[in-house]
């Protein structure tokens, strides 16, 4: 993939994660920490959605996280536990072994993923031929198209996916993405104004960052990581906003004695 490329594949599957994030956060109401058996709300009119279940007027959380009540479907957003691929998920991960047919890559998750010659829309003979296309140990943006019992099948047919070049890559807890991107991409595109840098967020928790200046990837990095550590509290987007203020101050003052 060429550099020019790079900024296609952001927007492209930002845009992506961020349809799938507006489920998640649409008329998004009080939200508070939960613990498995305890009760989030009560009442008739209540419904148990994802990680809830209804005990007569009850609505009792099944799994530790946030709970959110929206309308009137109750949830519980986990914040811990492992990536769960899902076909149709946009995520980064990096090329661990070549094999005679394609790429094992590692995606954050507790199941091997392949990605094919057939499916890099790619025809190789040889692994000297594939390692010029991935090589081991580079980073690529994939969609899966396939999950079975113990696997999981990556494609980078469709228009935007494939290698990333340079950047910096954090990995955070999955669960924690919905947060990052925020309601329409608000957040993310908090981030990438005020650093001016190409970000791309993966669903399995891997980020890549991409700035002009490696001092613009740092605070890029450091909100990122703010949100992941603050995802539960409410009025996040004016803390992220504070924390990018006073990040900003900070730094102004040391390049005076630079």
């Amino acid at each position: 993939m060429k550099i020019s490329e790079e900024t296609e594949t952001i927007e492209e599957n930002n845009e992506e994660i961020i349809e799938n994030t507006d489920v998640e956060e649409k008329k998004e109401k009080k939200r508070m920490i939960v613990i498995p058996g305890e009760i989030i709300v009560s009442g008739k009119n209540y419904l148990p959605s994802e990680g809830t279940r209804k005990e007569g007027d009850d609505i009792i959380a099944g799994k530790f996280g946030l709970a959110e009540i929206s309308e009137r479907l109750v949830k519980v957003i986990s914040l811990s536990g492992a990536y769960i691929p899902r076909v149709g998920n946009t995520i980064i991960g990096r090329v661990t072994d070549i094999t005679f047919s394609g790429w094992m890559i590692d995606i954050n998750a507790p199941y091997s993923s392949f990605l094919s010659t057939k499916e890099s829309n790619m025809r190789y003979g040889d692994r000297e031929d594939l390692e010029d296309v991935y090589g081991i140990g580079d980073l690529v943006v994939c969609k899966i198209f396939s999950v079975k019992r113990k696997s999981v099948d990556l494609t980078t047919r469709i228009r935007g996916l494939g290698k990333l070049k340079d950047g910096i890559v954090i990995v955070i807890n999955s669960n924690k993405v919905p947060r990052v991107i925020g309601k329409e991409g608000s957040m993310i595109n908090l981030i990438k104004q005020e650093t001016n840098c190409n970000i791309t967020v993966g669903q399995n928790g891997i980020i890549w960052i991409k700035g002009e200046k490696v001092e613009d990837e740092i605070k890029a990095k450091s909100s990122i990581m703010f949100i992941a550590e603050k995802s539960f509290i409410e009025g996040l987007t004016d803390e992220v906003q504070k924390f990018l203020k006073e990040y900003k101050i900070k730094w102004e003052k040391i390049y005076r004695y630079i």
